[in-house]
This record gives C-alpha cells, sequence and structure tokens, in this order.
C-alpha cells in the first residue's frame, strides 16, 4: 500500500493550527507556578524559544536524502514484522524506488498520512497484556528519519538523571547512580508506577511540549498523525485518541519529552531520583518524608500530565524491599537480585527444555546458551553467586531428563548410560524402572553417565562460570 498523498486544504490547517494553540495553553495552564520555581520555568521557555526559532524549516532535513538512507538501513537491520498492510522489511526497497519522490513531496509540503497500526498483545513478564502498535514498514521508515532528526535536538535538553532509550545511557548507569544515593544514606525509595503509560499519553500536552522546542508545522502536523493513528486489531479499527503505541522508533523519544517535564520538577524540589523511560525511583533519607514526596509528585503527574499513578504497585519503602530494572538494591548500596528477576529465568529456561519440544538437545543447548549470555551479562553486578550455582544444578538435572525422554525406551537407555561407563546391572535398572523422568534424572547413573564434565563436552554454559568471568579480578572471591 502506498502513501495517501493529500494535500492538506487550507481549512484543515487552520483546524491543526487552533488544535496546536489549544494544546500550547493546555501545556501553559499545567506549567504554572510561583516564585523560584515559576522563574526557572520562564528561563526554560525562553531558551525552547531560541531553539524553536531555529527549527521552522526542519522538515527539509528530515526529507533529505542522506537522512532517508540512514533511516533505511536502519529501519532493514532492524528487521521487524510486517505492518496492517502486510508490506515487508523485503519489500520496502522496491516500494521506495517506485515511491521515492512522491514521499519525499508529501512530507515536505506536511500532507504525508500514516497508515493504520497494527495491534499485538504480548504476555507482561509480571502478568497481564502489553498492546504493541506495529506500524508499517513506510511508516516505520518516517518515524526513524524524524527521529534522527530530532534526537539531536531534544535529548541534550533532558534530564542527567534520566536513562532509558537514549544514545549512550543504559540501566546500568541508572543502578549505579542509585547506588550512590542509597550509599550516601538514601535508604527509602519513592516507587512511581505509572498506570499504562503508553496507552494514556494525552495527545494535546505532548504536542504542546515538541511545539515548545520545534517551529516546523509541517513536522508537528505529521508527529499528530502519527500519534492519532488507528489501531488495526482483529480485524477492526479502533480510533485512538490518546496514548503512542510501543513498537514504533518515534514513541520512545516522545515518551521521554513527555516524562521530562516530572524531571525539571523534581530536579527543581531537589530530589534525588533516576528515572528509566516510565519507571522512577526517588531517593529519600525518611519514610516520612517518602510519604510527602509520594502525594505531591503522584499529584503533579496526575494534575499536570494528565497521566494516572498506579497506586497497587507504587510504594515508599526501604530500598530491599523493591526492585529497579529487575535488580535489588541493598543497604550501602549494594545490589542484588531481585527474587522476581531469577523466577523469570528459570520460568524462561524451563519453557526452553520443555521435554516435548521435539527438537534435537544440540538445539536446545543453543538456546540456552544464548539467554545465558544475555541474562548473565545483564546481571553480572548483582551478587547472585550462590543463587546461580543453584540454578546450574537444576538446569543440568532438566537437560538430563530430557535425555533419558528422547531416548525413550529401555533399551536405548541402557545402551547410553553404558556407553557413558554406567554398570550394566545399574544401567538395566534405571531403563526398566516405572519411575517419572524427573525422578529418573536425580539417579545415582543418571548422574555418572551425564556429570559437569560432559555438559561442558556437548557445548553448555555454566551461569556460575559466566557470572564469575564477567567479574572484576578483587570481587571474585566475595561473590
Amino acid at each position: 500500500m502506498g502513501v495517501k498523498r493529500q494535500q492538506g486544504s487550507t481549512g484543515q490547517k487552520d483546524l491543526f493550527d487552533e488544535a496546536l494553540k489549544a494544546a500550547l495553553r493546555l501545556g501553559a495552564a499545567g506549567d504554572g507556578g510561583t516564585g523560584s520555581g515559576a522563574c526557572a520555568e520562564r528561563q526554560a521557555l525562553t531558551a525552547w524559544e531560541r531553539q524553536r526559532a531555529l527549527t521552522h524549516t526542519i522538515m527539509e532535513d528530515v526529507a533529505s536524502s542522506t537522512n532517508l538512507n540512514r533511516a533505511y538501513k536502519r529501519v532493514k537491520a532492524n528487521k521487524g514484522a510486517a505492518g496492517a498492510d502486510g508490506m515487508t522489511v523485503a519489500d520496502l526497497l522496491p516500494w521506495l524506488r517506485e515511491n521515492r519522490e512522491r514521499l519525499i513531496a508529501t512530507l515536505l509540503d506536511g500532507s504525508y498520512r500514516p497508515q493504520l497500526v497494527r495491534g499485538v498483545e504480548i504476555p507482561k513478564p509480571g502478568g497481564g497484556m502489553r498492546q504493541l502498535g506495529i506500524p508499517t514498514v513506510a511508516d516505520r521508515l518516517v518515524q526513524q528519519a524524524i527521529l534522527q532528526v530530532l534526537e539531536p535536538i531534544l535529548d541534550p535538553t533532558f534530564s542527567a538523571s534520566s536513562f532509558g532509550f537514549r544514545p549512550g545511557r543504559s540501566a546500568h548507569q541508572a543502578l549505579a547512580q542509585a547506588q550512590k544515593y542509597v550509599a550516601d544514606g538514601r535508604e527509602i525509595v519513592v516507587d512511581l508506577d505509572l498506570e499504562k503509560f503508553f496507552d494514556r499519553v494525552n495527545h494535546d500536552i505532548l504536542t504542546s511540549r515538541l511545539a515548545r522546542r520545534i517551529g516546523d508545522k509541517r513536522l508537528l502536523r505529521i508527529v499528530r498523525r502519527f500519534l492519532e493513528a488507528g489501531l488495526m486489531q482483529s480485524g477492526v479499527c479502533i480510533e485512538r485518541h490518546e496514548g503512542t503505541p510501543q513498537g514504533g522508533p518515534l514513541s520512545p523519544l516522545l515518551a521521554n519529552l513527555l516524562l521530562d517535564d516530572l524531571d525539571k520538577e523534581l530536579e527543581r524540589r531537589g530530589h534525588r531520583f533516576c528515572r528509566y523511560a516510565d519507571d522512577c525511583n526517588i531517593y529519600v533519607a525518611s519514610q516520612a518524608a517518602g510519604e510527602r514526596t509520594m502525594a505531591s509528585v503522584a499529584a503533579f503527574i496526575e494534575g499536570k500530565l494528565r497521566l494516572e499513578v498506579n497506586r497497587a504497585k507504587s510504594a515508599v519503602a526501604p530500598v530491599g524491599e523493591r526492585s529497579f530494572l529487575g535488580y535489588r538494591l541493598l543497604p550501602g548500596g549494594r545490589l542484588g537480585l531481585a527474587p522476581k528477576s531469577l523466577t523469570r529465568a528459570k520460568e524462561r529456561l524451563r519453557c526452553i527444555t520443555r521435554r516435548n519440544r521435539g527438537i534435537a538437545l544440540e538445539r536446545m543447548i543453543g538456546e540456552v546458551n544464548s539467554f545465558i549470555i544475555g541474562w548473565v551479562t545483564y546481571f553480572r553486578h548483582a551478587a547472585c553467586k550462590q543463587a546461580l550455582t543453584e540454578l546450574d544444578e537444576w538446569l543440568r538435572r532438566k537437560l538430563r531428563c530430557v535425555r533419558l525422554k528422547q531416548l525413550k525406551r529401555a533399551k536405548p537407555i541402557i545402551a547410553f548410560l553404558v556407553k557413558r561407563g554406567v554398570r550394566v546391572w545399574s544401567a538395566v535398572r534405571l531403563g526398566r524402572s516405572g519411575k517419572g523422568w524427573w525422578r529418573r534424572s536425580l539417579s545415582p547413573p543418571a548422574h555418572q553417565a551425564m556429570p559437569n564434565a560432559w555438559f561442558e563436552e556437548i557445548g553448555l554454559l555454566s551461569l556460575t562460570d559466566r557470572y564469575m568471568a564477567l567479574q572484576p579480578a578483587g570481587n571474585r572471591r566475595v561473590r
């Protein structure tokens, strides 16, 4: 499906201009303050106005051949599923050859109109479903082109305490900053959870925040259309009046732009905090201070940003009772592994090593190794050697169980055990046993035939060994 080239009428432009002015008024109404806070906001607005004056022709940068070529390479590298029109990433280059000039023209005159977003629901790690919106490949190209121009303008203005979806920043940097706050004695955390943040972003407020800094109305119109693009879910088109669905390249930047108001407010109040996307932790010295902070910050989020705080999941508690980015902060600033992270890792390994998958053991071990490398690399800063040792033992037992199940009958089991050095009578006893596979996997003959060294021979990585290899030399004994 090609891009719909519809020249915006004067009436449509006037309607957008009125909507933009209303959004700006809404944003201004939500930014009121008194004293030093209002003065700081006025100074920020003055800086934004100077920046905005330089961005009245930014669409020429977005639609440039150099920028579009970079965007194409990024979309191609990211791969991803087809959108509502069924066009795949492989189809993008032939489509561009036919539609390139038309695409550039619609971007330059501001008439580009996104197509429907394909809605997909995926399970959340903690339960429930997360709504994803997959734009068409052509729309992903345009979003990526816009992102490449907007990010260098907007990102440097964001808070130093914001770490999510930003170039050169990571979850580990957020954790390192949180460690410093806790080490300084701020051992109470105000853990804020935003209720369905990406689904409840107010379009008017978000548009006003972008219009503060970007003066090109063509770009503002196109971004607004991306926000309002309908969602195709189970064959039904759903209109959207709020939210920025996860799945498009532009959504993370827009989310950070909106939540930058929260960051600036927390900085104005002198709080020590870390924010990663919609996960925000504020570190204070006492429970009473935490309760006051929770009440006032929640009022700001709900009143000024029109977002909703999830009261059931938000809390004020000692840092050791809460998790942040999968870790648990301990008194003194040390890092531990959050119990839920260990549970999720075990569930993932259990899923990979299901006995009824019908795949070769070598392929199963390859999938296990891929998970181990990524998971241990991320959690390498946690003090969790004992937990990983126990997980290693459980994983090897799971794989012994899989191997016995794959042999199926008594004769192949006996032959395998004898070949691996088990005495004949012991092999016969296990092969003919009526016990279940899980119980048999714990038997001495199974351990003798499949010791730890055998797993190393067939290429299984050890979580503990991988973890210890990533530790600084001075920490290897302690952990």
